[in-house]
């Protein structure tokens, strides 16, 4: 039951500022309640907090001053401050740093008002010119949404004036609406795709869980093409049928396009998103109308699982394996298992879906902590590719490139059947390493102890640790010799060069991040690719997040040994997850597809695993690796991140906590360290890194803030903690 408090009651309110506590404010004229989002003072500024419970009145009454105003937005929920705890306490994190992730929309303390928005007009153009084309281009992709001027022109990357003279024209609306709107309603009775014995199975399990309304977790595990999504969105009509709300969340932004068209066709509506590339304006109406029950399906990036849901009934994390669902800054922590940790407080069901399932949530389903549920064949006609290995051993392949004779031989055989091919190769830009040849220096960032990467589309070298650029220069800055500088080893851009050299009247594209500057550009690419506009395409770890290509019968995975290597506790895992990915995206339409693995290791475990698609005898190997170990997830670590401008000073400290480990000993963890990261300095700041390593059942959080809490901390030095480290960089 919400607490509620009269006008002067002492009400404690936890604020976005870097506090160690809630402070007292005094009840505004009115009163307020638990839950309520409040302006309140703070030295000469005002700032956002929430009313987190009754004050606890310790000292002089007189100081205290009164809340501002409470915020028209629905209140807190009692389940998402108890999240916010839970996290903190987890991932331990101060509570302001949680709450400023769970309030990250502008202007939540604007009275409602009317704004004038911009949409598709009907009138005609007349002279089209690029600008006024760009501002159409935009509005068409984005046909629901609505933009403001600054955001219409931000985006089109034109004057306003340019919008205006298209209002005048007719080609673009100016209406007045309501600042914040409900969203479409969604109607879950609209009818679904016909599904395979498999799916059906898979869905009639989902329902009951969703009947329930109760929390369980699902490790939905399908091969590539299997149609998880439509099982899953089954599972979202299902739960709003309920009457409750639901949260998809997608690895990457490139994918949301295609899934909001099949939600669309699924339910009759756009659902509504959150993630970076949505304009502020729908970033603030998703917040809201999150809060007041209007928004009943939300899709979108890792911090949506942060929006004040009034009432969540299922979360579903599409490719939980992934990488970028883990935050590697700020507030560290790992979307998947905070999605399970709120789904468990919201009394939801959790969907985990991948093909090739983190190891993980692997063991929970074996564990029987997590229900699973497979999908083992390919929806329709589609049939799983082939998988072989090319052993690079045996190849005669020139210096400098990287393209085998036997890939060669069938990238040509599909473009004579008039297919697509796909080349993949994990490393963005031209080259890893620019290297002098006359005094063997490897450019490196002058922020960061990291190699730039040549990036010769774009005429510059980059360093992919910190964002800091610079012309590639035309002598070496070590030793100053002239034309000795030569670029090392392939990126994707160095393969694009040799795959045009070799099939010379073949449509090479090449899709990598690095080469669009926005979403809208990314997805328009993507489906062109789709749409068969290239014959021949070279691909990053893009490519592996779950596109569609019909007409993409062959992979060529050009060095399938690049993860093997290095000290990563999870390199024979991801390797195996991403070849397997890889390799799913050949054969999705009715011809049969084969990828092909480039590798020098052809008897490897992991390449062995990969090729004769024996997925469960891989995951029992690598558990039992693991479990031998004490490693995650049958024990536990934490990373320590130490880091100052002064090396001494990290290091001074970083021994300190090594020698006096206390409150660690206690729970008979093991301290290794002080070590310099891998990348030991990153703009500026060196890095030093500790490792506590426990056993499973041990109560790390507790002995490593009693750890932390020993040593004093000088000001320019910053400490991280990052509990279930994913890497180790």
């Amino acid at each position: 039951m919400t607490d509620w408090f009269n006008e002067g009651d002492l009400v404690a309110v936890l604020t976005t500022q870097p506090l160690d506590r809630p402070l007292d404010y005094k009840a505004p004229e009115g009163g307020c309640w638990s839950g309520a989002f409040v302006e309140v003072p703070l030295g000469p500024r005002k700032v956002l907090g929430v009313v987190w419970g009754p004050g606890k009145g310790d000292f002089d009454r007189s100081r205290i001053r009164s809340v501002t105003r409470v915020l028209n937005v629905a209140p807190m929920q009692p389940s998402m401050s108890d999240f916010i705890i839970k996290a903190a306490d987890y991932t331990l994190t101060p509570l302001p740093a949680m709450l400023r992730l769970a309030t990250r929309a502008p202007g939540l303390g604007d009275a409602p008002s009317m704004r004038h928005v911009y949409r598709l007009g009907e009138g005609e153009v007349g002279r089209m010119t690029p600008a006024r084309q760009r501002v159409l281009s935009v509005l068409e992709d984005f046909g629901g949404l609505s933009f403001t001027l600054k955001e219409l022109a931000d985006a089109a990357d034109v004057t306003s004036s340019v919008v205006k003279g298209l209002v005048k024209l007719g080609a673009v609306a100016e209406v007045q609406t309501p600042r914040d709107t409900p969203f479409p309603r969604l109607d879950p009775n609209l009818p679904g795709k016909t599904l395979s014995e498999d799916q059906t199975k898979a869905v009639s399990s989902l329902k009951e869980g969703m009947a329930e309304q109760t929390y369980q977790t699902t490790l939905l595990k399908g091969v590539t093409g299997s149609g998880k999504t439509e099982v899953y969105l089954e599972a979202v009509a299902a739960c709003l049928k309920n009457g409750r709300q639901a949260l998809v969340l997608l690895p990457e932004i490139a994918l949301t396009a295609e899934f909001l068209t099949r939600v669309e066709a699924r339910f009759g509506a756009k659902p509504a998103e959150w993630h970076s590339g949505v304009t502020m304006t729908e970033r603030r109406r998703t917040w809201k109308m999150v809060g007041e029950g209007h928004a009943q399906l939300v899709v979108g990036a890792r911090s949506a699982l942060f929006l004040p849901f009034q009432d969540l009934g299922l979360i579903v994390v599409d490719e939980e394996h992934d990488t970028s669902y883990k935050q590697e800054d700020g507030v560290l922590y790992n979307a998947r298992d905070m999605s399970v940790l709120r789904g468990n407080l919201e009394a939801a069901q959790v969907i985990l879906a991948s093909a090739t399932p983190s190891l993980e949530s692997w063991s929970n389903a074996e564990a029987g902590k997590y229900q699973r549920l497979d999908l083992t064949t390919r929806f329709g006609v589609a049939t799983l590719p082939d998988l072989r290995a090319i052993d690079m051993r045996a190849e005669d392949l020139p210096g400098g490139r990287w393209i085998s004779p036997s890939l060669r031989q069938e990238v040509e055989n599909r473009l004579a059947l008039g297919e697509q091919s796909l080349l993949f190769i994990n490393r963005r830009g031209y080259a890893p390493v620019t290297l002098c040849r006359a005094c063997g220096n490897q450019i490196g960032c002058d922020q960061c102890d990291a190699r730039m990467v040549e990036h010769r589309f774009q005429k510059r070298l980059m360093c992919h640790q910190c964002g800091e650029t610079k012309p590639i220069p035309k002598v070496c800055p070590n030793c100053e010799a002239e034309d000795r500088l030569s670029a090392v080893g392939p990126g994707v851009e160095r393969l694009t060069e040799e795959a045009v050299a070799l099939f010379p009247d073949a449509r090479v594209a090449t899709l990598s991040s690095d080469h669009y500057g926005s979403a809208r550009a990314l997805k328009e690419q993507i489906e062109a690719l789709a749409a068969g506009e290239a014959d021949v395409i070279i691909g990053t770890q893009l490519v592996a997040k779950g596109h569609n290509f019909p007409l993409l019968t062959l992979v060529g995975v050009i060095d399938a040994d690049l993860s093997l290597h290095g000290s990563d506790l999870r390199a024979a895992e991801r390797t195996f997850q991403l070849m397997r990915q890889v390799a799913g995206r050949a054969g999705r339409a009715d011809k049969k597809g084969v990828a092909f693995l480039q590798t020098h290791q052809p008897e490897h475990p992991v390449i062995r695993a990969i090729l004769s698609g024996d997925e469960e005898g891989f995951w029992a190997a690598e558990a039992s690796e693991r479990q031998m170990a004490g490693m995650p997830p049958y024990g536990r670590m934490a990373g320590i991140i130490l880091s100052s401008p002064d090396l001494q000073e990290v290091f001074d400290l970083g021994t300190a906590m090594s020698r006096n480990t206390g409150p660690l000993g206690q729970i008979g963890a093991q301290v290794f360290g002080p070590a310099p990261a891998p990348i030991a300095r990153i703009r500026g700041r060196h890095r030093v890194r500790l490792l506590v390593k426990a056993a499973k059942s041990a109560p790390i959080q507790v002995a490593i803030a009693a750890w932390v809490a020993q040593f004093k901390i000088p000001n320019q030095l910053r400490l991280s903690i990052d509990i279930d480290p994913q890497s180790f960089y």
